[in-house]
């Protein structure tokens, strides 16, 4: 076989590249197409970069990889195409290409193994709770995010800037493995408890497993399945993305769905009948796992409410995360949901095909776009004149919430499931935010004595009123 910039294993496909008509639909909503306005960073522009790859005598330059990696992945393209082009499984046959082609500068490959060791791991995040609570009380969070030394920094700057402040619980919280059915019971649900969610954001799995259980569905969220691999996955490294995916398919054997309330990770997982589709021992099991997989709101909806739904008088503007609204083609579920709580109105920020920059790791690896991004995703959620934001995906919320402190603005992100158990529980609206925004970026003019409703400006960790309307500790 001829060299060519791909190996033979899985490069992209001839046929799916012919299926790219280079109509153009796909460059208004392709994030990067948007900031940049340049051809090889749309997709048909890296349609085309791929079948350049696949000729004799090609190489996996410098330039291709660049190309390759500015993509968010957001899948956005494949919502807009008329062809039926399928992107997704054209870049995400190719980005493992590049990680086995392609050598990354030595202080890159460091990073993104740190990144991987780090995030994929819930109890080494949750060792590291309590230097991040401490770090939070000190007055080096302030020194550390002044723009000046946030670009000086560079990836470590954008990692400090995305790190949520986390109460000190969150290092020994545990979700019960087995929450039974209230009344009588419809199915068993596994819920993957992710990493990343399962230490960051506790609350809405405790609220995900109050809603389900409501409903009628017994939860089994075990504690030993530690990751779905997904940032792996988005990110080309196959292999260890594969051997994390494989782990889940006995853990959840005994279930009737499993449910997933992380956009990404529903994603990957809706995906495992292909990642798997050459194992001769595990590609039936991917599939029959994929086939059960449904997004919380998907199942929910699916199924029909049980519990009654109170009153949460509130203003939302609803963010639609890429791999929820494009991979998966959930749009209507959550909104529906959302729909049946008495008092919820919701509101379309504009732009809502087009990413927030958080996509997997790419914020940390691609920051400046990142944070364009960003900046632009939280101007248009602003605009709405909101009181709240919700957002079904842990990096969606980790990323508008950073761009939101940076702009001054004190609004509280929430995940659908919060909303909904707020509603099943009776808790009502969750206390108002602060009447005026912060100044930009913590300083200034803005009034640093002037209490919030949840003790502290916004973001994560400090963006909301509890679930049940209690005081949280």
């Amino acid at each position: 076989m001829a060299a060519t910039a791909f190996d033979a294993h899985h490069p992209p496909d001839q046929a799916l590249i012919d299926d790219c008509v280079h109509c153009g639909f796909c460059l208004p909503t392709c994030p990067t197409y948007v900031l940049w306005g340049e051809e090889m960073d749309s997709p048909r522009g890296r349609i085309v970069l791929m079948e350049r790859g696949l000729d004799e005598g090609s190489e996996m330059s410098a330039q291709m990889v660049t190309h390759f990696d500015r993509c968010l992945g957001c899948m956005a393209c494949v919502t807009a195409c008329p062809s039926g082009v399928q992107y997704d499984k054209l870049i995400e046959a190719t980005r493992p290409q590049v990680e086995r082609n392609h050598k990354r500068p030595p202080g890159e490959r460091a990073f993104r193994g740190f990144v991987f060791a780090t995030f994929t791991h819930p109890a080494r995040l949750r060792a590291l709770v309590p230097l991040l609570a401490l770090y939070g009380r000190s007055g080096l969070k302030k020194l550390v995010r002044k723009p000046s030394l946030v670009r000086l920094l560079g990836r470590l700057g954008a990692l400090e800037k995305l790190t949520p402040a986390v109460p000190l619980r969150a290092a020994v919280r545990r979700l019960p493995e087995v929450t039974p059915a209230v009344g009588a019971k419809k199915a068993r649900v596994g819920l993957l408890q992710g990493c990343v969610q399962r230490v960051f954001f506790g609350d809405v799995n405790e609220a995900t497993c109050r809603a389900l259980a409501a409903d009628g569905f017994e939860v089994y969220a075990p504690s030993s399945v530690r990751c779905c691999g997904a940032l792996m996955l988005h990110s080309g490294d196959e292999k260890g993305a594969r051997d994390l995916a494989g782990r889940m398919f006995e853990a959840f054997e005994g279930c009737d769905y499993v449910a997933v309330n992380a956009a990404g990770c529903g994603s990957s997982m809706k995906d495992y009948g292909h990642v798997f589709r050459d194992d001769p021992e595990l590609a039936a099991a991917a599939k029959s796992f994929s086939a059960k997989v449904k997004d919380v709101t998907e199942l929910l909806e699916e199924q029909g409410p049980v519990a009654e739904r109170h009153a949460v008088p509130l203003k939302v503007a609803y963010h639609d995360a890429c791999h929820l609204a494009h991979a998966q083609g959930i749009r209507a579920q959550p909104r529906a949901l959302l729909g049946r709580i008495p008092g919820l109105e919701l509101i379309e920020p504009a732009e809502w095909e087009i990413c927030c920059g958080s996509a997997g790791i790419y914020n940390l690896m691609q920051p400046q776009a990142a944070s364009d991004l960003g900046r632009r995703k939280a101007e248009n959620l602003i605009a709405t004149g909101a009181d709240a934001i919700v957002a079904g995906n842990p990096g969606c919320t980790l990323q508008i919430a950073a761009q939101l402190e940076e702009l001054g603005h004190d609004i509280p992100v929430y995940h659908p499931m919060e909303l909904l158990d707020m509603a099943i529980m009776g808790a009502g609206a969750p206390a108002k935010r602060a009447s005026r925004p912060r100044s930009r970026g913590g300083g200034g003019d803005g009034d640093e004595s002037e209490p919030t409703p949840e003790g502290g400006p916004a973001g994560v960790g400090r963006r909301r009123g509890a679930p049940t309307g209690q005081e949280r500790t």
